[in-house]
This record gives structure tokens, sequence and C-alpha cells, in this order.
């Protein structure tokens, strides 16, 4: 048995409204102790990005602290079809979900990061486990590494982004207290 961190594998959404609320540094705090990393589909997303939203450049070149992995092995292409099956529409969108939840799968102890309910109801049955972006942020405050009213300007500026989170503006204390999560 290892005593390693496990590594976290980061979905496009959470990268881009972190990138566009001009968050990151507040991930790379949270995940310090961790292996980051992200699938290389979703490098290719936010990659294929840039040229409507800009924020996404700096996903591509502040973020060292995140390792590109190619999906390539068998157990990972087998996992990528197991979830594009369920996931990933005409249109091709979803992909970069497929792809967290496949690295996720095929490493041991990974976490996904992911927010959207579908692709977090896809690993019915499956051996994922998956953090959503919010819960991360509680078990920082939890563990002393941010504080509520961080996350509160954080999560506020995240809905300024358009990213999809269950309450208002100056609503994360009492969402959070709701929830049990602080």
């Amino acid at each position: 048995m290892t005593d390693e961190p496990p590594a976290y594998v980061l979905d496009t959404g959470p990268l881009s409204h972190f990138a566009k609320a001009q968050w990151l540094g507040v991930l790379k705090t949270v995940l310090k102790e961790h292996r980051v990393c992200i699938p290389d589909i979703v490098r290719e997303e936010v990659r294929q990005g840039v040229p409507h939203h800009p924020h996404l450049r700096s996903v591509l070149e502040e973020t060292p602290w995140i390792e590109v992995v190619p999906l390539n092995t068998e157990a990972q292409l087998s996992a990528f079809s197991h979830y594009a099956k369920r996931l990933v529409g005409p249109d091709g969108r979803n992909a970069g979900e497929c792809g967290v939840l496949a690295l996720a799968e095929s490493t041991p102890g990974a976490i996904a990061v992911i927010d959207d309910r579908v692709a977090t109801e896809a690993i019915r049955g499956r051996p994922v486990v998956v953090r959503r972006t919010l819960g991360l942020l509680c078990e920082a405050i939890r563990a002393g590494l941010l504080t509520v009213p961080l996350v509160s300007a954080l999560a506020d500026d995240l809905l300024e982004s358009r990213y999809r989170i269950p309450f208002r503006t100056g609503e994360f204390a009492a969402w959070a207290e709701a929830q049990g999560l602080l």
C-alpha cells in the first residue's frame, strides 16, 4: 500500500472557468501535494477554445503544474469508448469528460474533478471517484488551505463567468453550511 496522495484529473469546465475568473492559482494551492493531470483531449479542447475564449491561453501557458497525459493504453481507450457511447453526442460534446473519466478510471487512486451531472451519472458501476469542484473547495476550507470568504469571492466570480453552481451570488457560505460541507 502506498501513502502517495491521489492524483486529480481535471476537466475542461473547471479549468476554463477558473481561468476566466483568474483563480487558477487557487487550484494549484489546493492540489499542491497531488499529481494534477488532464488527458490530452482536454488540452486539445482548451487549445481549440483559445480563439474564441482568450482566457484559456493561461491554462496552456501558466500551468506547468498540470501534466498532460495521452490516452493511449488499452485500459484508457476501452474506458474512453465506454464513456463516449454514453456521453458524446453527434456534435462531439463531452469528449473531454470521457477523457477525464477514462484517465481517472485507469490511474490507480485518481480522482476526477468534474461537474457535469450527466458525466457523473455515467460512472455508475465503474471504478471511478468523482469530486465536484465545490466539494474540492470545501475540503480545502476544512483543511485550512482556504477560507470561507475567499471561496465565497471565488464562487461569485465563477457565477459571473457563467459557471453553473447551485446557488446565487453571495450564497456560497449558506449553501455549504446547508449541505454540511463546512
